[in-house]
């Protein structure tokens, strides 16, 4: 028997709505299946309630479902789970808690039963171990339910796929035909609580879809998320590398009579080169900095310090390669790169695409990735007489 540990009372004024047209009169409720011991994740704690980029992993996707309009979240829980479960969600409005049962179908039974009462339009019903969910995957089910008595998030099968026969290849099966199926899954309320009471298939179906399609409702695919990952496994809980990095760099050289003068890679033909210990490319060098201070991976000096003779006279772009490998290394891709050359002279316009293509060469990205522009100074200041170039780069790194 399911057990309501915490019921704030929800009105049921205005819940006459129908499943389409007007989605702010839609009563939206969702359920929350966190009845598991999520022993595989190896955590201290049942893996939904173990921490994840900074909060218990439920809180994540409560917390979108919340801002998404649903009222109540009911939240099934493990038995005398219900300290950790009030800590975990503590502050978000129109939580209510629930015992689940022995298997995750029966966890939702339960939990439409004790939604049953109130006037509900749809429900949405989630896996604890989904943190991130996405508004516009929400919006994309609803969307659906406009139109469907029930509807799913899916996404391509990339790998392709094979019956097992015994230890050895079976028949071959088709990509094309299949898909990978996430949650929440969305349901019109009523259909999906009459499948369930009427459900006679196994003790625990695969599925929600699963149980609504036996008992004949056509279930709509709509697209899902790869962010949409299920947390699983004990590595899934590893440090969390952040989705975006972002670093600057800031670099300055004299300019000098008798030296090349090399930037972004690139040779210019003028009076004064930059003088330095390497090549001096003022340009790689703050770029360099910017890809190192992303990954936090210090700077160009601690990578190829100055006092190293076997850096006399290095081209740069051997530095730039480096800083492009540690940030491979570090599971990053380059999304952009904007670097501003500052100086009076010389005119940077006729090189410009010329740099930017030698840049996407030695970091092996699309060219589009890779902005070079240029500045003066109105002549204040040393770039503004002439006596050394300056650069400033920007850089933003994307989990791999």
């Amino acid at each position: 028997m399911s057990q309501i540990v915490s019921a704030p009372q929800v009105s049921a004024s205005n819940s006459s709505a129908s499943t389409s047209g007007n989605r702010a009169d839609v009563r939206t409720a969702a359920i929350i299946v966190a009845a598991g011991k999520g022993l595989r994740a190896g955590q201290p704690v049942p893996k939904q309630f173990a921490r994840w980029r900074g909060k218990p992993v439920i809180r994540h996707s409560v917390e979108a479902l919340a801002a998404a309009g649903c009222m109540p979240i009911l939240v099934m829980i493990p038995e005398n789970a219900e300290p950790v479960a009030r800590d975990a969600l503590s502050g978000i409005d129109g939580v209510q808690f629930a015992t689940g049962g022995a298997t995750r179908q029966e966890s939702v039974r339960l939990g439409l039963e004790v939604l049953a009462a109130l006037e509900l339009d749809r429900v949405l019903i989630h896996d604890a171990a989904r943190p991130l969910l996405p508004a516009t995957v929400i919006e994309r089910l609803h969307a659906a339910l406009d139109r469907h008595k029930g509807a799913i998030p899916v996404l391509p099968v990339a790998d392709s796929l094979t019956h097992a026969s015994g230890e050895v290849m079976g028949a071959p099966a088709r990509r094309e035909d299949l898909r990978r199926v996430q949650t929440p899954q969305a349901f019109r309320f009523a259909d999906i609580l009459a499948a369930h009471r009427d459900w006679d298939g196994p003790t625990s179906a695969g599925d929600d879809a699963q149980v609504a399609q036996a008992w004949g409702i056509e279930i709509a695919l709509v697209e899902g998320d790869e962010i949409l990952h299920k947390l699983t496994y004990a590595s899934d809980f590893g440090a969390a590398k952040p989705l975006i990095r972002v670093g600057t760099g800031y670099d300055v050289h004299r300019l000098e009579e008798g030296e090349e003068l090399w930037l972004c890679g690139v040779r210019i033909e003028h009076s004064h080169g930059l003088s330095g210990h390497s090549d001096a490319d003022v340009a790689i060098h703050a770029l360099v900095d910017a890809l190192l201070g992303a990954i936090g991976a210090g700077d160009i000096g601690q990578h190829f310090p100055p006092s190293d003779p076997q850096w006399k006279g290095a081209a740069s772009d051997r530095f730039l390669a480096h800083a492009g490998k540690l940030v491979a290394q570090a599971g990053y891709v380059l999304g952009n790169a904007d670097v501003t050359i500052i100086c009076e002279a010389p005119k940077i316009g006729p090189y410009r695409e010329a740099m930017r293509a030698r840049l996407a060469e030695i970091l092996d990205v699309d060219i589009a990735a890779i902005s070079v522009k240029a500045t003066t100074t109105e002549k204040l200041g040393f770039t503004g007489r002439r006596e050394g170039i300056a650069t400033q780069a920007a850089v933003s790194l994307s989990l791999a």
